[in-house]
């Protein structure tokens, strides 16, 4: 008998709110494709109870130019160096980039499956929306979640808290790129750089992804809370970012955000700071000014002057405090419908993530950072997804706050701005402090 949540080809079903035996949830999706080696991605938007799930049914993901335009249902992640950043603004407007002689980057997953779990509560599904193609793929998959479904047994997270991989010359190594880099800015060549650093811990099993998901979900309500999956690599990335960088709803509306300046969120007694009394230093408030005048600067070159800008203002995200401010523009209004996909190939990477001036700062970060940043500070999100029936929206983030897992090893990422003002020790425990936002999530006591 066939299961009451399979489907035919693009059709749509929502399951009513039940407790039947054997009703897939988050978990039964997400298992399942990593069972069959497909790629999956599972997101919550800011400020939104909705969860998504997405799996693509190819094994090997394309590189794509990413262009919201023209891209079908699914979802981005980019890496930090995606080669766009070196073409000239000429070729970045262009309408396809990979005429440019530049190859992509950009891994895009496909919604062959694509599922919303309207869920009020941690872990229970009330309501299931999916979708997906017909075919011999999508016949074994969902005689996979058919088993699975009826066989699950609830997983905690880990056996155990994860143990620290100690680097005794981390805090020296990167406080001496630190001095490097206010020297350079003292000597002219830069304005701001970016450095990044990593901190891995070994978990007793493999940690379930999924429930470190949804931890974050519930910790982190204002984050762009995220899971992908990435067979080919090996890899899930799991991450809590604060960071908007482009986003179009069905309406036209772009939005995107300048986010500087770190401190935390908390009194030393451990009390919440109230956003409105927070003080920021020059240092703080002259990073988080490069960031704005770098988006005003990608709107000077396509010639857009109608933007609405407010802000600066204290943001909390999690444990942290931010100085954001947003920008906004009617596309319909401007006449300007691909305003998404150019400022996406303008912005990225961000003097939020790389520096200022950007060729300089990212010279800087690749001879003097010794680890890859892969897929930290790149980009991230779901691609013209209609989950409510309102049209297709895209929302992309910068991928920071994330960690990578492989088997039992988490890698985790963490940066600070590092202008003329910097102070080595006080950049270092700001990393310590972004890291923090995961680490949180990953202890058992928490």
């Amino acid at each position: 008998m066939q299961s009451d949540y399979r489907i035919n080809t693009s059709s749509i079903i929502q399951l009513a709110e039940s407790q039947r035996t054997g009703q897939p949830d988050t978990s039964d999706l997400w298992e399942t494709a990593l069972l069959l080696g497909f790629p999956a991605a599972l997101w919550r938007l800011p400020n939104q109870q909705d969860k998504h799930l997405i799996v693509s049914f190819e094994e090997v993901l394309p590189r794509v130019s990413a262009d919201l335009d023209e891209l079908p249902a699914g979802f981005l992640i980019s890496p930090f160096d995606n080669l766009a950043k070196n073409a000239p603004v000429e070729a970045q407007l262009s309408e396809h980039l990979d005429q440019t002689g530049i190859v992509p980057q950009t891994l895009f997953l496909r919604a062959d499956i694509q599922a919303t779990f309207l869920e009020p509560g941690a872990h229970t599904a009330k309501q299931i929306e999916i979708k997906n193609t017909a075919g011999t793929t999508a016949d074994r998959f969902w005689d996979t979640v058919d088993v699975r479904s009826k066989t699950k047994r609830s997983q905690p997270i880990t056996s155990e808290s994860p143990t620290p991989i100690l680097d005794p010359g981390a805090q020296a190594l990167y406080e001496e790129n630190v001095v490097k880099a206010i020297e350079a800015i003292q000597r002219g060549e830069l304005r701001k750089v970016v450095l990044s650093r990593t901190k891995q811990m070994q978990f007793v099993d493999v940690p379930n992804a999924v429930k470190l998901f949804d931890k974050l979900c519930q910790k982190y309500p204002s984050a762009f809370v995220s899971a992908v999956s990435i067979p080919e690599r090996g890899q899930i990335w799991i991450s809590a970012t604060p960071e908007r960088l482009v986003s179009m709803n069905a309406n036209g509306v772009f939005q995107t955000t300048s986010l500087a300046g770190t401190q935390s969120a908390f009194h030393a007694d451990g009390t919440a700071k109230h956003p409105a009394q927070a003080m920021w230093s020059q240092k703080e408030i002259e990073e988080q000014a490069l960031v704005s005048r770098y988006i005003i600067e990608c709107f000077k070159k396509i010639r857009l002057r109608e933007y609405v800008e407010e802000g600066p203002k204290s943001i909390i995200a999690g444990n942290l405090m931010h100085l954001g401010t947003s920008f906004t523009v009617d596309t319909q209004a401007v006449r300007y419908p691909q305003l998404g996909t150019v400022m996406l190939r303008l912005l990225h990477p961000t003097s939020a993530v790389c520096g200022t001036p950007r060729d300089a700062a990212f010279n800087f970060i690749r001879q003097h950072e010794r680890h890859d940043r892969e897929l930290y500070s790149g980009f991230l999100g779901p691609v013209n997804i209609d989950a409510n029936n309102e049209g297709p929206t895209s929302s992309i983030f910068v991928h920071i706050r994330c960690m990578k897992l492989e088997g039992r090893l988490a890698t985790l990422y963490a940066g600070a701005g590092i202008t003329e003002n910097s102070e080595p020790e006080r950049e270092w425990q700001e990393t310590e402090m972004k890291c923090q936002t995961l680490l949180k999530v990953m202890m058992n006591d928490e």
